[in-house]
């Protein structure tokens, strides 16, 4: 398998809106209640052999922090997710953040162990987090994987 990351561009964008709806829900997140729409956000996007296969989008927050806003990867085991990372650290580097942060919910037990592996360390525990944003973005089950209810928020960062 051959990998390429490069930044996302507008002839991508039908591929990654589809992408983001069919994992997302949607094509926005909501992260420490805030409303993030996809589209909007600059984002890295993943070939594997020529063929879209994964997405990271980040954001710069006014602390000049860059959050980590959504990863997607729909071939396990090809590198795409670790890359995608990867570019987004690099480009955090270029602007002078001093870290780079992400969310995920307390259910996703994968993305918590595979993030620690890459370095992320847990930062936050945001109690009752999901629950409040199920105000901003009602299509958020109330049940994620596994069966476990979706309540809080788990942050991680890497300090850079």
């Amino acid at each position: 398998m051959t990998v390429m990351i490069r930044p996302l561009a507008p002839h991508d964008m039908d591929w990654a809106r589809n992408a983001w709806r069919v994992f997302w829900g949607s094509e926005a997140i909501v992260s420490r209640g805030q409303r993030h729409e996809l589209p909007e956000l600059p984002a890295f996007i993943a070939l594997v052999d020529d063929e879209p296969s994964g997405l990271a989008s980040y954001a710069f927050d006014g602390q000049g922090d860059c959050e980590l806003v959504s990863l997607h990867s729909s071939i396990e085991g090809s590198g795409a997710g670790s890359q995608l990372v990867e570019a987004v650290l690099q480009a955090a580097r270029e602007k002078g953040s001093r870290r780079v942060w992400l969310v995920t919910t307390n259910d996703n037990t994968d993305a918590l162990r595979w993030y620690q592996k890459r370095g992320f360390r847990l930062s936050a525990l945001y109690r009752d987090a999901v629950t409040r944003a199920r105000a901003i973005k009602p299509e958020i089950p109330a049940t994620g994987d596994d069966g476990i209810p979706l309540y809080d928020e788990i942050e991680l960062e890497i300090v850079l």
